[in-house]
């Protein structure tokens, strides 16, 4: 399929889009032909570089698709790249460098809970308008002190509510936890309590890991020590790619049950033998080809799913949390109006608080009380089998 027709068809799911760019082209107005510049603050080196890297293939297939869509009235998207290696400290000063280029217009931050929550009073103060892509819900709240900030993943609430839910009609009651130690660890183990305090399900154990960490054979016989029935982990993926194998080793024949932030490429690969038949609370991105594509976004989300593995030669489920960023940040730009300079962050960062979009990780809506747009219904259930994710049912 040629660039032009996919890049169309994942226009789809940006109505805004269209019709604010109609208005400029035929309304007799001159035409404003001045870059989009999005920055991008990566983990492109150090412990985080796997997904960091995932994030930077989706922003610059996303961005080559909208450029040449033909949809953005003589306007192009510019991407400007930093890797911050995994550092909190070198995030903040990529941020800095950022929000003094007056061309950039906003800012993409990769998947580093400690990066995005490290940088917030930083991104205030200079008032740049920023998209978290990780999870932590300190990034955006209080809402007051985060004007400038905004998220797009998983929030810890939305996926301890579909855990429980799983679980209880699975019948399952004692269940061990091993979580991340950084804040959205902590923010899913507080998230769980809360969940299993309105149910019969019992906690029986909760350790935690380092997203660092390359052995975790300590806290996974720990927690098998209670004999429980099921197994959370909350943890990134290679921290859960570990636990299942040692888990597995162990002889646990309970269940496995993985958070959204657990979720990595769609292929399991050598982890594929113990983690069959998990349970994955993710987006329908991830097994989009399982779907009909009976709605427009389904359409584009296929298409995504379909222009990614091509390119890439597999999927990983956080690509489409980078595209949306993309367009989000694309979409309040021209509607933003010609403003420049700090004008025209404050504009952006308006519209972007009132932004709506069925995009292709799910529904996105975002409100002046609530910076983090992902929606409850964006995440369902899967299922690992025959080595790959699969929606379950």
């Amino acid at each position: 399929m040629s660039p032009i027709r996919s890049a169309s068809i994942a226009a789809l799911a940006s109505a805004v889009l269209a019709t604010t760019l109609t208005g400029c082209q035929f309304g007799g107005e001159q035409q404003d032909t001045s870059p989009i510049v999005i920055a991008a603050d990566l983990e492109l080196s150090g412990a985080s570089a796997q997904i960091g890297k995932v994030y930077q293939r989706a922003l610059e297939l996303k961005v080559e698709q909208l450029n040449s869509s033909g949809a953005l009235g003589g306007r192009e998207i510019k991407l400007k790249v930093k890797d911050n290696r995994s550092d909190a400290a070198e995030s903040l000063r990529n941020i800095n460098d950022f929000s003094a280029d007056s061309q950039v217009s906003a800012i993409i931050m990769g998947g580093c809970n400690e990066c995005a929550t490290g940088a917030v009073r930083t991104i205030g103060e200079k008032r740049i308008p920023t998209i978290a892509l990780a999870s932590s819900g300190a990034i955006t709240e209080p809402v007051a002190e985060r004007r400038y900030v905004f998220k797009l993943a998983p929030n810890a609430a939305d996926s301890a509510a579909a855990l429980t839910a799983e679980l209880q009609r699975r019948r399952i009651e004692k269940v061990a936890v091993l979580h991340s130690a950084d804040n959205y660890g902590q923010e899913g183990l507080t998230a769980l309590r809360s969940q299993f305090e309105k149910t019969s399900i019992r906690l029986t154990r909760a350790e935690a890991v380092r997203t660092t960490d390359t052995d975790v054979s300590t806290q996974v016989s720990a927690l098998l020590d209670k004999k429980p029935e099921a197994l959370i982990l909350w943890t990134p993926p290679e921290q859960a790619a570990l636990a299942t194998a040692r888990a597995r080793q162990s002889k646990f024949t309970g269940s496995l049950f993985f958070d959204a932030s657990a979720a990595g490429d769609l292929f399991l690969g050598a982890s594929s033998g113990s983690a069959e038949r998990a349970t994955l609370i993710f987006t329908q991105t991830m097994v989009i080809d399982d779907v009909i594509a009976t709605t427009p976004a389904k359409a584009a989300r296929r298409q995504w799913f379909q222009d990614y593995t091509a390119r890439y030669g597999g999927y990983h489920g956080f690509s489409s949390f980078a595209a949306d960023a993309v367009q989000l940040i694309t979409d309040a730009e021209l509607r933003a109006g010609d403003k420049t300079g700090q004008a025209g962050r404050d504009a952006l960062r308006d519209v972007l608080e009132t932004s709506q979009l069925d995009g292709l990780t799910g529904p996105i809506r975002m409100t002046p009380d609530n910076h983090s747009g992902l929606m409850p219904q964006a995440l369902t259930t899967l299922v690992a089998r025959g080595g790959r994710w699969r929606l379950a049912g």
